[in-house]
């Protein structure tokens, strides 16, 4: 019965593109629209955020500078992001692999230089829930925050900057791991697939953050330093008025 069973699951177990190729990926389906289309759509999205967030700055406060606009623009698109486009794989990380809808095969795209997607790791399930959960909302009210000029920006621009950072430094760490230690590679051998998916792509959330939580620090130890400035002059003033 067991070898029955055993023949019966080689048989129909599906072949598939993705790094290992002996990974059991369960349902696989062909992505049915073409890289250029599918690569288009996501960056022609990212535009269009981009440009209903210069419109919204434009009209709520004019006044901010460009390194403001700028920062807005990277939480509103990088909060959509995750939210919407991690949230989805965390919603359907089980069959993730016959989706054919547009997230779908963007996931299954992405996939050929980390097949880790399409197997719900536990690494990888766990870290683009906490990303969709937390940094997704927090990056929206960052992005508020900074239009408002709100006193906590700082604080929450480092937070949101500090996750996004340990979660790319985690999600390298795991993958290369596995691959120096258990010679598991999970990319496809095209250079395409590592640098421009696996590398770039996931760098820049470590790049842009990094700057922003400098920002941030920066900007923090300015305004403990004018506050204790402050502090020192106006008791300097109390002391020479009780001389007096």
């Amino acid at each position: 019965m067991e070898s029955i069973s055993s023949y019966v699951a080689t048989a129909t177990k599906i072949p598939h593109p993705f790094y290992p190729l002996e990974a059991e990926i369960v349902g696989y389906l062909a992505n049915e629209q073409s890289v250029p289309l599918l690569l288009g759509l996501f960056f022609l999205g990212c535009m269009g955020i981009f440009g209903v967030t210069q419109a919204l700055v434009r009209r709520f406060n004019p006044g901010l500078s460009g390194w403001e606009r700028a920062a807005i623009c990277w939480f509103m698109i990088s909060g959509s992001i995750h939210l919407f486009f991690e949230g989805y794989f965390s919603l359907n990380h089980t069959r993730m692999a016959g989706m054919t809808d547009f997230f779908g095969q963007l996931w299954k795209e992405y996939a050929f230089s980390d097949s880790r997607y399409l197997t719900s790791d536990p690494f990888v399930l766990c870290m683009e829930t906490v990303t969709a959960a937390l940094w997704g909302p927090l990056s929206f009210i960052v992005a508020s925050m900074i239009l408002g000029n709100h006193p906590l920006r700082h604080p929450l621009q480092a937070l949101v900057s500090t996750g996004q950072i340990y979660g790319d430094v985690l999600y390298y760490a795991t993958s290369m791991f596995d691959l120096y230690y258990r010679g598991t590679i999970y990319c496809r051998p095209e250079p395409y697939y590592f640098w421009c998916y696996y590398f770039f792509m996931n760098f820049i959330w470590i790049v842009i953050p990094g700057i922003l939580l400098y920002n941030s620090i920066d900007a923090s130890a300015k305004a403990f330093k004018a506050v204790d400035t402050m502090s020192h002059t106006l008791k300097a003033n109390g002391n020479t008025k009780k001389s007096n």
